[in-house]
C-alpha cells in the first residue's frame, strides 16, 4: 500500500470537528425555535385568558339586561346641546342637522323658525303642569295628533223587558250615542332675558325657560278648565247651563241649592254638602272629588254634623292628605268665592265627566330682534278641554233654590 492510500484512510477515518461555523448556526437556529415556539405559546395562553373574560363579561350584561351604555345618551346630549346653542346665540344649523325620531316630533318642526324644546326640558314643564292645583291633576287627559278629539258618550239606556215563553219579543229602546268634540287651541308663553345674560355660561337658561314657561301655561290652563268660554281657549266647566238637579237634562251640569242665599244654612250647614254627594250617581260617587277655592275650604272645614263631629276630617295613615265626607278635595284657586248664586264647589268623578285634549310637543321660537337688547322665546302648546260627561260633575251653588 502506497503512502498516498495510507493517508487517505486516516482522513476518511478522523471525525469532524465539534465547533464550526455549520455548527453554530445550527445550535442558533434550534435555541430561536424553541424561543419562538414559547412565545406563541405565551402569547394563545394570553389570547384564551382574555376571550375567557370578554365572555363573561358578555354573560353578565345579557343576564342583568344592561342597556346600551352611547346609543340613547348621546341622541340626548346632541338635542340637548343643540337646543341650548339655539336658545344662546340663534344658531339652528345643529338643530337642523338633528335625526328627530316619532311622527309628533317631526311634524312639529316647520320652516318657520320653530323648534322642539329638547326632551329634557319639556318633561320639566310637564311635571311642574301636573303638580299645579288644576283639574288637569284629576281629568282624563289625552295626547292626541289632529286638531279636534272626539269624545262618544252613550247618553240612554239600552231597553229591555220579560218575554214569556211563548209569546212574542217586542222592539226595545236602542241606545243614543252623542258625539262631544274638543278643539285644541293655541297656548302660548314669550318670556324674555338680556342677551348679556344669555351669554353667561352659568347661567341655568333651560332651567329659566322651562320654569317660565310652566307657570305661564299652568295659570292659563288652570284658569280656563274652570271658566274657559271655548273662544280661542278650552271650555270650563262652569260655562256650561246650570239647572236644578231635580230638572237635569244631559248638556247642562245639575246643582244642589244651599238654601241660603251667599252662603251656607245656619241650621244645618252640613246638609248642603251631603246632598250634593248625594245627587251624584252611584257610578261615579266612587271616585268622586271635591274641587274648591282655598276660602270656601277654610268655611267647609269648620262646619260640624249634627252631633258635633267635622266633616272635615283627617287621614287615617300618615302622609294622606285630609278628607271631606271621605273623598279627597283639590283647592284650585280659580274657583269662585262663597258669594250670591256662586257656584263655589264642585264634586264629581272628573276622570269621566272632564277631558282634556292636548298635543304632546312643546315648540319654541327666539325672537332676538323685536325687543333689542332682549330675547325673546315665543313658546307654544295646543290644548283643548270640556266636559265629556254631564252626568259625572255636581255643582253646590249658594243660593236659595
Amino acid at each position: 500500500m502506497s503512502k498516498t492510500e495510507t493517508k487517505a484512510r486516516a482522513g476518511a477515518a478522523m471525525p469532524e470537528p465539534a465547533s464550526g461555523p455549520a455548527q453554530e448556526v445550527k445550535t442558533a437556529l434550534a435555541g430561536f425555535m424553541s424561543d419562538l415556539k414559547t412565545f406563541q405559546h405565551e402569547i394563545k395562553s394570553k389570547l384564551q385568558e382574555q376571550e375567557e373574560r370578554l365572555t363573561m363579561l358578555d354573560r353578565k350584561s345579557h343576564t342583568f339586561g344592561r342597556p346600551a351604555l352611547a346609543a340613547v345618551v348621546e341622541t340626548d346630549l346632541s338635542h340637548k346641546s343643540a337646543m341650548e346653542t339655539y336658545v344662546r346665540n340663534g344658531d339652528d344649523d345643529a338643530l337642523r342637522g338633528l335625526d328627530l325620531e316619532g311622527k309628533a316630533m317631526s311634524s312639529a318642526v316647520q320652516g318657520d323658525g320653530g323648534y322642539l324644546v329638547d326632551p329634557q326640558t319639556a318633561d320639566t314643564v310637564k311635571s311642574v303642569l301636573k303638580s299645579t292645583a288644576s283639574i288637569r291633576s284629576i281629568a282624563n287627559v289625552v295626547n292626541v295628533e289632529a286638531s279636534s278629539f272626539d269624545v262618544l258618550v252613550d247618553t240612554t239606556e239600552v231597553g229591555s223587558g220579560w218575554a214569556s215563553e211563548s209569546g212574542t219579543a217586542a222592539e226595545t229602546g236602542t241606545p243614543t250615542i252623542d258625539r262631544i268634540s274638543i278643539k285644541l287651541f293655541e297656548l302660548s308663553a314669550m318670556p324674555r332675558a338680556s342677551q348679556r345674560l344669555l351669554d353667561d355660561a352659568a347661567f341655568d337658561i333651560e332651567g329659566w325657560l322651562a320654569g317660565r314657561i310652566a307657570d305661564k301655561f299652568a295659570s292659563a290652563e288652570a284658569s280656563a278648565f274652570i271658566n274657559g268660554d271655548g273662544v280661542d281657549k278650552p271650555v270650563g266647566i262652569l260655562n256650561h247651563t246650570q239647572v236644578p238637579n231635580d230638572a237635569w237634562t244631559w248638556d247642562t251640569l245639575g246643582y244642589v241649592a244651599t238654601g241660603a242665599d251667599g252662603g251656607f244654612d245656619t241650621t244645618s250647614p252640613a246638609d248642603a254638602i251631603v246632598d250634593l254627594v248625594y245627587a251624584l250617581g252611584a257610578q261615579y260617587r266612587a271616585n268622586g272629588t271635591f274641587v274648591m277655592n282655598s276660602k270656601t275650604a277654610g268655611q267647609v272645614r269648620k262646619i260640624k254634623d249634627a252631633d258635633g263631629r267635622f266633616l272635615w276630617s283627617d287621614g287615617l295613615a300618615a302622609g294622606e292628605p285630609a278628607r271631606l265626607l271621605g273623598y279627597p278635595v283639590l283647592i284650585a284657586e280659580d274657583m269662585p268665592d262663597v258669594a250670591s248664586d256662586a257656584a263655589a264647589i264642585a264634586f264629581g268623578d272628573f276622570a269621566s265627566g272632564y277631558t282634556v285634549a292636548e298635543r304632546p310637543d312643546l315648540r319654541i321660537l327666539r325672537d332676538p330682534f323685536s325687543a333689542k337688547p332682549h330675547v325673546l322665546f315665543y313658546a307654544t302648546k295646543r290644548v283643548g278641554g270640556d266636559v265629556s260627561d254631564f252626568a259625572a260633575i255636581k255643582l253646590l251653588k249658594f243660593s236659595l233654590s
